[in-house]
């Protein structure tokens, strides 16, 4: 940011929406309720047949008959894009200095933005802030845990955010979810276009780790509703359910891991500034890792050879979640 948006940047909300009237409603009023108010609020509506965008229009219409009201961006697609492609339509189009990622059915606590902004103007280095939040039922009841809790992300993963180190937290495994971030202007700039093998939030903060940098606010500023139509929500797994993971074929998941580093590859040969020696390398590692997991036979006995090979090469460790992966190698079925 320069010096006069450090002191006074202007906020969008980028707002994605899908068949959202039953809890647009108290999402919009959480926005409106907010200790910094938003400059902006660019809803893009993926072909909703339920009125979410009339219902928008009319929620932030009724605040501004009663005083200042977020300028509105009000876009549709008249045939749905998928969550991705929607969400970065909707990016596009804020003016923002500062981009917060909105989903249609949470809560935002009162100080969500004020807090995420006070990050940036500390560091005004960084590219994306993300946060914690608290997971909520369908009626907005607590389930009691957070979403770090449920993603089992780690003191030290969070210390390595802090010390600067994101982009090596981000090339094992993705820790950020796009309901809880906000980014600059630039890294948006810097993230388009998005490929289709990543989702939007996993790819922005990737981009954002290899420019400015990406920090956690580790309480949670949201309350994310897990209602069971979310188009991406929260998943816990217990025992029984990476048990079940072991059982899962592999080949689509491996087809997507190595599209995905493929095209973080490709983009890191063009991208400005242009990243470090150091994480051009760790790139191009990562993608030689996942060609080699894309590989292994179906077989299951015939795959210990190569596994144990790649296991000394230490890139398990470096670039996914180290045994755990190891032992889905060896065992999943085609």
């Amino acid at each position: 940011m320069t010096g006069s948006e450090r002191a006074s940047p202007t906020i969008s909300v980028a707002l994605g929406t899908h068949n959202g009237a039953v809890f647009l409603t108290e999402q919009l009023e959480s926005i409106l309720a907010q200790s910094r108010p938003v400059d902006e609020i660019v809803i893009s509506d993926d072909a909703s047949t339920d009125g979410t965008l009339e219902l928008a229009k009319r929620v932030i219409a009724a605040r501004g008959a009663g005083g200042p009201a977020p300028a509105l961006v009000a876009l549709s697609n008249p045939t749905a894009l998928g969550v991705t492609a929607n969400f970065e339509r909707a990016l596009r189009a804020a003016s923002g200095d500062l981009v917060v990622l909105c989903d249609q059915d949470d809560i935002w606590h009162v100080d969500r933005i004020a807090i995420a902004v006070e990050h940036f103007l500390e560091r005004p280095e960084l590219d994306l802030v993300h946060a914690d939040a608290r997971l909520v039922d369908g009626d907005g009841a607590p389930l009691g845990s957070t979403l770090f809790e449920t993603l089992y992300v780690s003191d030290t993963e969070l210390a390595a955010e802090r010390d600067g180190r994101a982009f090596e937290v981000l090339m094992r495994r993705n820790v950020v979810t796009g309901a809880t971030t906000m980014l600059t202007a630039r890294l948006v700039a810097r993230a388009q276009p998005f490929p289709d093998s990543w989702v939007h939030d996993e790819w922005l903060a990737m981009i954002a780790a290899i420019g400015g940098g990406v920090v956690a606010v580790e309480r949670p500023l949201i309350d994310y509703r897990q209602h069971g139509g979310n188009q991406i929500g929260a998943e816990s797994l217990g025992i029984a359910g990476k048990l079940g993971r072991l059982r899962t074929p592999r080949t689509a998941r491996n087809a997507r891991l190595l599209a995905r580093a493929g095209d973080l590859a490709q983009r890191m040969r063009t991208i400005q500034p242009r990243p470090s020696d150091e994480r051009l390398a760790a790139v191009s590692e990562k993608l030689a890792h996942e060609r080699v997991r894309h590989a292994y036979p179906a077989a299951r006995l015939r795959r210990i050879p190569p596994v144990l090979r790649e296991v000394r090469t230490g890139r398990y460790r470096r670039f996914g979640l180290g045994v755990q992966d190891v032992v889905r190698d060896l065992v999943q079925p085609v």
